[in-house]
């Protein structure tokens, strides 16, 4: 199995006392993502199939939260501990990832409180689609 690891980064995050746990926490923390984005979404589908909109946008949501955390992660060696933070640093880093998170975050909140149509999940659905298909080589 290759790890997008460069030696580098494996040897400023060992300590004497944590070398191998801080090995196998990078080098399976992205394969926990990948895995997390088609399950969560296939999860979606699931839902989104039944007509569930309002709860299949929530799982689109989870599945690009996750998405744009393995991006993060990808360039930080760690992923945001929340919302906040996550816009944070896709704002600095990831200007495309904010804005279009930053356009479409709304809808997430209003799904506490509100039916979400089918025209609008799918355009969740779509943007999501996107941007797991331009940044990782898995099916979804």
């Amino acid at each position: 199995m290759a790890f997008n690891v460069g030696i580098s980064e494996i040897l400023v995050l060992q300590t004497k006392r944590f070398k191998k746990l801080f090995f196998v926490y990078i080098a399976n923390m992205e394969d926990v993502l990948l895995n997390n984005i088609k399950i969560i979404f296939n999860s979606a589908e699931l839902v989104y199939d039944s007509k569930d909109y309002t709860s299949a946008t929530i799982l689109y949501f989870k599945t690009l939260f996750v998405a744009l955390d393995l991006i993060i992660f990808n360039k930080n060696k760690f992923t945001p501990k929340d919302h906040t933070e996550r816009f944070r640093i896709l704002q600095r880093d990831f200007p495309n990832y904010y804005s279009i998170l930053d356009k479409y975050f709304p809808i997430y909140q209003t799904t506490y409180s509100t039916m979400i149509d089918k025209g609008t999940c799918k355009e969740i659905r779509e943007n999501v689609i996107k941007i797991i298909k331009k940044n990782f080589r898995i099916s979804i």
